[in-house]
């Protein structure tokens, strides 16, 4: 434990400034973005480790297939563990083109254990208005195996009932967009003096004033006359312009794993902390009680219990006005706080009102 806070304070004094980073990496053009597609389907050729008979919709879907193609038949009479029911779902890009192909994951529905070796059947992906926007078929690959014995053991590899089928969705119906001659650019973390940055540069690279901030989290750009009709161009300088981002201060805390995330900006004021530990230690003996010869008693064994508790000694730890956080971590480690410790102390801080930073706990 106090060679992970060691690390910590390790990275602390390795800290640098904030850099410039690109408004690339920073903000959203509002509009172009992923569309989600998602379709219902099946998968066939499988080796015995499809849908077991009681999934009723695999066997009427096979059913209804089958009568499609001009074959009638008793969905009962029907046996689907060479088949399964899955859910496939594809990420359509901005401004998707028809013929662009696209890859597609495909899931199980049912009780199938595997689809490996399986063929997905032609399957319509649609979008959130109910409109088909690619068709998907082709071979699984699964990164994963399942096998089993008669006694019901079994070993598992990753998740065989989830596979990828690399660029198995080719797009029917082409998405337009429009770019208008004003961009609105959405902040992926909205904060007040990094939206100002974004705007000064901006403006600074295009030589005039074309951007103006609207709130803390969006951008209003105004597409200049020279760039008419060279959108793609326009859109290339803005978003290789560097901006330094700024953040508020804070500390992310997860009780599960004892981690703890601290921003540089993290300021505490004066305080004291005391930390002391309890060690309780419970230890079982066993005693055998042999019986007197011809007395006809029984060996009995009886355990014996010894609880031993040791208070570990309190240090005080005095912090001065305007410490960082790395003189916090530096401080705390020196007294033999433990990472998790550190939560309960964080936590206890930010209530005295001695944190000036955000406590996130997740």
């Amino acid at each position: 434990m106090k060679r992970l806070i060691g690390i910590v304070v390790l990275f602390m004094v390795m800290a640098q400034p904030v850099c410039a980073v690109r408004v690339k990496d920073l903000v959203e053009i509002q509009g172009v973005r992923q569309n989600s597609l998602s379709g219902y389907g099946l998968v066939v050729g499988l080796n015995g480790t499809g849908d077991k008979s009681g999934a009723q919709f695999t066997i009427r879907s096979l059913a209804n297939m089958l009568r499609n193609m001009g074959i009638t038949i008793d969905p009962d009479t029907l046996k689907v563990k060479n088949v399964a029911a899955v859910m496939v779902t594809a990420s359509l890009p901005p401004f998707a083109r028809s013929t662009q192909k696209l890859d597609c994951t495909v899931s199980s529905l049912g009780d199938a254990t595997s689809l490996a070796g399986g063929t997905l059947i032609l399957t319509p992906l649609s979008g959130p208005d109910g409109k088909v926007y690619a068709m998907a078929q082709g071979p699984m690959s699964v990164g994963g195996f399942a096998v089993g014995g008669a006694s019901g053991t079994g070993v598992t590899k990753n998740f065989p009932t989830v596979g990828m089928i690399p660029g198995g969705a080719v797009v029917e119906r082409s998405l337009e967009l429009e770019m208008d001659r004003d961009m609105t650019l959405v902040m992926n973390s909205p904060d007040f003096t990094t939206a100002h940055r974004l705007v000064k540069s901006i403006n600074e690279r295009a030589g005039k004033d074309i951007a103006r901030a609207r709130d803390l989290s969006t951008i209003q750009v105004a597409v200049p006359d020279e760039y008419e009709g060279r959108i793609v161009d326009f859109v290339a300088m803005i978003e290789s312009v560097d901006v330094t981002p700024d953040s508020r201060a804070k500390v992310i805390v997860n009780e599960r794993t004892g981690t703890v995330v601290m921003g540089d900006n993290v300021r505490i004021s004066t305080v004291a902390i005391a930390h002391g530990s309890l060690s309780i230690k419970i230890t079982e003996e066993p005693q055998v009680s042999q019986p007197a010869p011809f007395s006809g008693g029984v060996t009995t064994v009886t355990p014996e219990t010894g609880v031993t508790i040791e208070e570990g000694g309190q240090r005080l730890v005095m912090l001065p006005k305007g410490t960082t956080i790395g003189d916090l971590v530096s401080a705390l480690n020196a007294i033999g706080v433990a990472p998790r410790d550190l939560v309960v102390i964080l936590q206890c801080i930010k209530r005295t009102g001695a944190l000036y930073a955000d406590l996130e706990v997740i």
